[in-house]
């Protein structure tokens, strides 16, 4: 560690000399544990994990101190620490701005004292007065340089090594999994190929975003991080807090806007240095030096829509507009041909800039949240959010276009007649009723509950992972049994296709089709809702296969953990006076601690968050505690002991030899295979206990778990109400009645005996899914073994499952069936969940939670704090034959439904 840091202390020696001290010396005389500086970055990691105050760090210390013996080295106040800790830290600049963002106070600029734009004075004014305070700038940018942080970054082995995942060790099967799989970055490798022939050179993509400091909302002050990404890392490392680095901060009050280009200039110039010159490294992981360059892959903005024309195209529009920058100048740019360019952006500095196909990225996020709220407000008629009104039908009368839905204006009130897509009180009951009875997996999103208003019959305070959970699946189920049939396959078609395009793996081949359907899906919705329903934001889906075509998977680059970081960054926030110096300082103390963790045993890094329903071995779980020993019947622990034979690998042999056994002994049944089947598993275990005793005796080499699984587990089972395992987490039906998750939901995809009649004596062998409630939950005590499995009331296969025509599985719980053969492994269990369904409450339609892991070898972890929705399992469902109306025409005015009353 102390090595690592020897370049960041090479301008301060006394610093790294101290540095070295700190790092042998023991926390008190005959420590052997700890010495002074591990001990306080364990310290240090616990105040970042938990969010202490410094006042809160400050106690902590003195009491810590209080505990160890008189003669320790632990500094007992806030400043000592820092002090030691500022050694393994990086370094901030501030760079003084003009107030009204025209220029920075840098290079040539940097004596100034007034801006040369504007001629506002660099420094502040006293409060009520002109008079200025001399040495306090009006306005600070913020910069973390960058160069340096990308050197530490291959200064940890494990890091170095994994910022070469993308060369070596990514799948190439032709589908996009990762930004290297992308047509994006493979344009660059042939462009630049000495730039691609060393995969130790980093891609970046950028964001910014504004946020607001402070507690109050009503608070407008809004500062300006910008985040840089890294994407060599592999998918489940790429948007970890801890590879998220703050690079600039624009200080507040109010937004940079079209100014943000004069603060970006000392991110650029490092940029352009990164890529025409290189800056050396050394890999710790191969232990050797390089030249490090960087390319710049695009850049994340929300609400900029992609351009159409290429990059060379856009450069020879915009290079004749000359920029006046700042805000004080009404005229501030004078622009030459189309009027619809504002500036040039600085971002054309950058060589490889006008080459990329996609340089400004669409944000999935809040366009996925912007078209739901927009179709959840016009069925539910909230007050802002919905698209239909007076003036939306006065629009209509306006254009000629369905002039049944016209107003009729009296002098107190006005009547909207009902459209196609007006909801009936009853069918507003029946989808606000499905939404607040829903009971979703630990994990899978916040409680919808509580967003749901009966007594209104509103969404209220809708999240945007809200939305997006309600667009991925639950709209869909929500709206199975109202509108008319037309408008509900529409909006059905409209949630299969942003469910499409999110997908963590994305089939290229199946785009163009996605595509045709998206464009299908609007024509239908423009039958049906009125023109003020296509605001930019539906217009704006029409790119997204585009870009997912050009720049891979959408989980790489929409806001969601741009969001997380940036709420973790108002959490630095305790001087609301000065917001900025507090993201600044925690940032960079944050900073020292995460590169301190790499080097620390059993020290887990603060910026990759493990989830709860992650365990050591995600294979083997754990039980939740509260576990109860139960004796069992001979019944039961046959079939459990046989299931847990069946799915052992080195007991297959054994099955082989003994189902050829019975072949030889009942030779008229030897082709009768459910004879053969029930027979052998009658007569399997005692005749493997038998066998395996057998060749013990004449000592042939048997492994320990064979021995100890063919003897079998104890009567004595130890029953839990909840285990997890594989980063989910499972509860018994009974615990999750009295909760408001369900956890009790799995699937099993299986080989299983299909027969056409219970005369038929050769079943077919195949795949087949089974849907069931987990009753108990066992861990089957093999002596020296411990197998975990679930008990679960499994639904009969042939009268309790079906698919509806939209592709949905439904199943009746209460139709149970496979008595006989009630246990699964806890390893193969598959959660999912089931939805009352609105058109027969026997039923409940099956949805999928998410996947907890990235189908490569590193873990998912996109949920830092929410989980993302697994798809459907098709890419759009085929709905044609939903589109023909049986040649009726959809009449815009709904017979069965009441109007609405709007007072004028």
């Amino acid at each position: 560690m102390v090595e690592a840091a020897y370049n960041d202390c090479m301008v301060d020696p006394r610093k790294f000399k101290k540095l070295i001290e700190d790092a042998e010396k023991p926390l008190f005389p005959g420590c052997t544990k700890f010495t002074k500086l591990s001990a306080l970055v364990r310290i240090y990691k616990y105040k970042a994990n938990n969010d202490l105050t410094n006042k809160a760090f400050a106690e902590l210390l003195q009491m810590i101190g209080d505990l160890l013996p008189d003669i320790n080295e632990l500094p007992l106040c806030i400043y000592e620490a820092g002090k030691t800790m500022a050694a393994l830290g990086m370094e901030y600049e501030k760079i003084h701005a003009c107030p009204n963002d025209c220029v920075l106070y840098r290079k040539e600029l940097k004596t100034a004292t007034s801006c040369p734009t504007c001629d506002t004075s660099r420094w502040k004014l006293k409060k009520n007065s002109t008079e200025i305070r001399d040495g306090v700038p009006a306005k600070v940018l913020w910069y973390f340089p960058i160069i340096p942080r990308f050197r530490r970054m291959y200064q940890s082995v494990e890091t170095a090594e994994n910022l070469t995942w993308h060369a070596h060790q990514r799948e190439s099967d032709g589908q996009l999994r990762h930004p290297a799989d992308s047509p994006q970055w493979k344009l660059v490798d042939h462009l630049w190929p000495d730039f691609a022939s060393e995969p130790r050179n980093l891609r970046l993509a950028l964001s910014a975003d504004g946020i607001n400091p402070h507690k109050s909302l009503s608070s407008r002050y809004s500062c300006w991080p910008v985040i840089l990404v890294t994407y060599n890392l592999p998918p489940g490392l790429c948007m970890k807090k801890k590879f998220m680095m703050l690079s600039l901060l624009i200080s507040g009050p109010h937004q940079p806007g079209n100014d943000i280009d004069v603060f970006l200039e000392p991110l650029i110039d490092d940029l352009k240095l990164l890529w025409k010159e290189g800056v050396e490294a050394y890999d710790a992981y191969k232990q050797q030096h390089f030249r490090q360059k960087k390319a710049f892959n695009g850049e994340q903005e929300f609400g900029e829509a992609p351009s159409p024309l290429s990059g060379e195209e856009v450069l020879r529009e915009v290079e004749g507009i000359k920029t006046i920058w700042g805000k004080a100048s009404k005229k501030k740019s004078s622009k030459v041909g189309t009027k619809c360019w504002k500036k040039k952006s600085i971002f054309f500095m950058l060589e490889y800039w006008v080459f990329l196909y996609i340089r400004h990225i669409l944000d999935v996020m809040h366009i996925e949240k912007n078209v739901l709220e927009s179709i959840i407000g016009t069925l539910l008629q909230i007050q802002g959010k919905t698209k239909d009104g007076i003036n939306a039908r006065l629009d209509l009368l306006e254009r000629g276009l369905r002039q049944e839905l016209a107003p009729q204006i009296g002098a107190k009130r006005t009547y909207l007649p009902p459209a196609c897509y007006t909801l009936s009180r009853e069918e507003k009951i029946r989808f606000c009723t499905t939404l607040s009875k829903l009971k979703v997996p630990d994990g899978y999103s916040s409680n919808l509950r509580n967003i749901v208003s009966m007594q209104d019959l509103k969404l209220y305070g809708l999240k945007s992972h809200d939305c997006h959970v309600l667009m991925q699946q639950l709209l869909p189920v929500a709206i199975r049994s109202v509108l008319p049939k037309e408008v509900r396959y529409a909006l059905t078609r409209f949630c299969f296709f942003f469910n499409a395009i999110c997908s963590k793996v994305v089939d290229v081949s199946k785009l163009d089709k996605i595509q045709s359907e998206l464009v299908i899906t609007l024509c239908l919705l423009e039958k049906y809702f009125p023109p003020s329903f296509f605001d930019i934001m539906v217009h704006l889906t029409v790119h997204l296969v585009r870009e997912v075509r050009l720049c891979g998977p959408v989980h790489f680059r929409w806001m969601y953990p741009f969001e997380r970081f940036m709420k973790v960054l108002k959490g630095y926030v305790h001087n609301h006076n000065r917001p900025e110096g507090c993201i600044a300082e925690r940032y960079i103390a944050e900073e020292a601690v995460e590169f301190c963790a790499e080097f620390l045993s059993k020290v887990e890094a603060t910026g990759v968050p493990v989830s709860k329903n992650m365990t050591a071995d995600d294979s083997i779980g754990r039980p939740l505690p509260g576990g109860k020993v139960t004796t069992i019947d001979r019944e039961l622990w046959e079939q459990a002991h046989l299931y847990v034979l069946e799915n052992t690998t080195e007991v297959q042999p054994y099955i082989e030899e003994h189902m050829a056994l019975l072949k030889r002994q009942y030779p008229r049944n030897s082709k009768n295979q459910k004879w053969l089947q029930l027979e052998h598993n009658r007569t399997f275990i005692y005749w493997l206990r038998g066998k395996v005793t057998e060749e013990l005796s004449a000592q042939h080499n048997i492994s320990h778990n064979l021995k100890w699984i063919a003897q079998g587990p104890s009567l004595d089972v130890i029953k839990y109400s909840g285990y997890i395992i594989n980063g989910s987490r499972y509860h018994t039906k009974d615990r999750d009645s009295s909760r408001v998750s369900q956890n009790s939901g799995v699937s099993l995809v299986a080989t299983a005996m299909q027969v056409a009649s219970y005369k038929d004596k050769n079943p077919v062998y195949a795949e087949m899914s089974f849907y069931g409630v987990i009753t108990e939950i066992w861990h089957l005590d093999y002596n020296l073994l411990k197998i975990p499995v679930f008990k679960c009331d499994w639904v009969d296969s042939k009268k309790g499952v079906k698919v509806d025509e939209l592709g949905f599985t439904l199943v009746e719980l209460g139709r149970i069936g496979h008595k006989s053969d009630s246990f699964i492994l806890a390893s193969q269990a598959k959660q999912v969940f089931y939805v009352e369904d609105q058109l027969d409450s026997r039923w409940s339609i099956v949805l999928e939670p998410p996947q907890h892991r990235y189908p490569c070898s590193v873990d998912d972890d996109l949920n830092d704090y929410f989980a993302e929705p697994q798809g459907f399992d098709r890419v759009l469902p085929e709905v044609e034959s939903l589109d023909e109306t049986d040649d009726l025409v959809l009449p815009p005015v709904r017979g069965d439904c009441e109007g609405t009353w709007i007072d004028n």
